[in-house]
């Protein structure tokens, strides 16, 4: 597969209680600002909001799934945290390819929202299947 400088992919996908309760119990991570509806309505988000890297794993599998495809495998990925996500959001994520290198390094802005609002913004460095 040819990747080139533009070429952009997306996807959306619905954060649900089973997305959540998958994800936790893939990583470990019960933090009860994500199961603790008590504990979450006295923290600065006023109530529950999902797991961070639950998006960060939403744009890895636009990444493998789409853009560059099947075969990519990740060297790096920076994110930042805009704005929570909450149990019942739709989330779209959209990776933008920025620069192709050598040796099918290739660079791509990441983002992810929330209708919107911008929920994370990133850059993902990865190897191109090929």
């Amino acid at each position: 597969m040819s990747v080139s400088v533009g070429d952009s992919a997306e996807t959306t996908r619905t954060v649900t209680e089973q997305v959540l309760e998958h994800f936790a119990e893939a990583t470990g991570d019960r933090n009860p600002i994500h199961f603790d509806e008590g504990y979450a309505a006295t923290t600065r988000f006023g109530g529950r909001i999902a797991h961070g890297l639950l998006v960060g794993g939403i744009i890895s599998s636009l990444l493998a799934n789409d853009l560059p495809g099947p075969g990519t495998v990740y060297l790096g990925q920076e994110l930042s945290f805009r704005a929570p996500v909450r149990i019942g959001d739709e989330v779209r994520c959209e990776v933008d390819v920025t620069e192709v290198g050598e040796r099918g390094r290739v660079t791509l802005a990441t983002r992810a929202w929330v209708g919107d609002t911008l929920v994370v913004d990133g850059v993902a460095r990865v190897l191109a299947p090929g």
